[in-house]
């Protein structure tokens, strides 16, 4: 009733303001009052109204106005160009992974799991316990908290063969998640105009990371089975590089996973050049069929930085991960970190070694496997079904995305653009080259919301490929009138 009253008050008001003078003063609160016969709290709520729209101000002490009208006039920031000069790196768009979209779209898009695919209870019981303790009000040292390091440490460590010295806790810097962690890496250990070797197709935030860091990117091809150690020595060879950022398992946007030859050849090939491989192990948790086992365990002379993520698989967010750097390359990147953020936030920290470490963890990624491979295996059979010319070389063992060639000539601006005005998302692979597309694909996410829609949104996809073909096929070859 109040709410009817405030809202009849502040339209008669708003017709009394209209015909009234910039700085009028409006009757006060107890003539208001009186007038309409509400209570003060209503008036109030009915002022407060019309002040959020802009159409009055109240001076304390004096009254309440009628706001003067303010044309808005266009900024000229014609000066910045001069002071900022050319920027220099060519500034790149935000990724399409980064939309937000409406619970109706079909998304395929995003880079992130559905929420039902995350720990949120463990989460939010975390978060409830940790917000008693000390961490809450308390600053964490630079590198992270020390059993948030161990933590990490004894990951990576229980992987290492017999023969091989684990990492030790203080190797570890814990990051604000994994991207800060990139740009540390590839301003700390290649500085700018530097040669970096990246296999292609990698990571676009990578690719991003780089190009703010001012390294030259040198595309390393990469296939189903990784990139070719020969192609690698010679990329080596040719620039001069000291460093390969590379994803051996799931590789996003692919789902490649090395095999342990193709692994143990890639490090040859790094120690042969004295150079760094900067393993990006952001799928850990994702495994599917088939176990990731870290290139980083078979290493212990500190050839690889080893960088692993938890936002993704506990939460967004809880921006929590960690780079394992040994000998002067852990010293740079943590200077350099300690210049970007100095430290990470000691509440994230808690929340996310509270939930790691519970038993129910291991429970969660138990069920997480199964669910990802129920869902992987209805998008390919969708696709199959109703998009066969989106073409599957390979079918992930884990991750979170397929990587579906399309046939030669489609114009992905306008299958991109049909599908979203048919109310699906996806993710035109151009942004996952650090060069020239080799070809025309498209990365689809398996894990986002509503498995149930994925035939449909496939049916759309092959229709909207449909037209594409039928729009090119139909188009004018100038060749036909010579």
């Amino acid at each position: 009733m109040n709410n009817d009253s405030s809202s009849r008050i502040a339209m008669r008001l708003r017709e009394w303001i209209a015909g009234a003078a910039p700085g009028s003063r409006l009757p006060s609160t107890r003539s208001l009052v009186a007038e309409y016969q509400a209570s003060p709290v209503t008036v109030q709520k009915a002022l407060q109204t019309l002040t959020s729209q802009g159409l009055i101000e109240s001076r304390p002490g004096v009254g309440t106005f009628v706001r003067a009208a303010r044309t808005a006039r266009p900024s000229d920031y014609g000066w910045q160009t001069a002071a900022l000069r050319a920027p220099q790196a060519p500034p790149r768009s935000a990724s399409t992974t980064m939309r937000d979209t409406s619970n109706a779209t079909i998304a395929f898009h995003s880079g992130y799991p559905d929420r039902e695919l995350l720990p949120e209870r463990l989460v939010r019981a975390a978060l409830a316990r940790v917000a008693r303790g000390d961490a809450a009000l308390s600053r964490p040292p630079a590198a992270g908290l020390p059993e948030l390091q161990s933590w990490f440490a004894h990951e990576l460590g229980a992987a290492t063969p017999a023969g091989l010295t684990p990492p030790t806790p203080s190797d570890v810097i814990v990051l604000p998640g994994s991207q800060g962690g990139l740009s540390s890496i590839f301003t700390a250990l290649v500085g700018h105009g530097q040669p970096l070797l990246m296999e292609s197709p990698s990571y676009w935030g990578a690719i991003l990371a780089a190009t703010q860091a001012g390294v030259r990117i040198v595309p390393v091809p990469s296939g189903a089975d990784g990139p070719d150690p020969e192609e690698l020595a010679r990329a080596f060879e040719e620039t001069g590089a000291r460093l390969f950022y590379a994803q051996p398992n799931y590789a996003n946007p692919t789902g490649a996973q090395w095999s342990t030859r193709r692994g143990e050849e890639v490090l040859d090939v790094v120690r042969e050049y004295g150079a760094f491989l900067v393993e990006d192990d952001w799928a850990h948790d994702f495994g599917i069929t088939s176990t990731p086992l870290p290139l980083a365990a078979r290493d212990d002379s500190g050839h690889v930085v080893y960088l692993r993520s938890l936002t993704k698989s506990v939460s967004p967010a809880i921006r929590v991960a960690a780079v394992i750097a040994r000998g002067p390359a852990r010293e740079r990147i943590l200077a350099d970190r300690a210049a970007e953020s100095m430290y990470v936030s000691g509440l994230l920290q808690a929340a996310a070694l509270d939930v790691v470490t519970q038993p129910a963890w291991q429970t969660h990624l138990r069920s997480l496997r199964h669910q990802l491979q129920s869902r992987r295996d209805l998008l390919v059979s969708s696709l199959r079904e109703h998009a066969p010319q989106a073409h599957l070389s390979l079918i992930p063992k884990g991750g979170l995305n397929l990587w579906a060639r399309l046939p030669d000539g489609t114009d992905l601006e306008k299958l991109t653009r049909d599908c979203e005005s048919d109310g699906v998302m996806i993710a035109v692979g151009t942004e996952w080259f650090p060069a020239e597309p080799a070809g025309q694909f498209i990365r689809l996410n398996y894990a986002g919301p509503n498995p149930s829609a994925f035939p449909e949104g496939t049916r759309i996809i092959g229709r909207a490929l449909e037209r594409t073909d039928a729009f090119a096929g139909d188009s004018i070859d100038l060749a036909d009138f010579v």
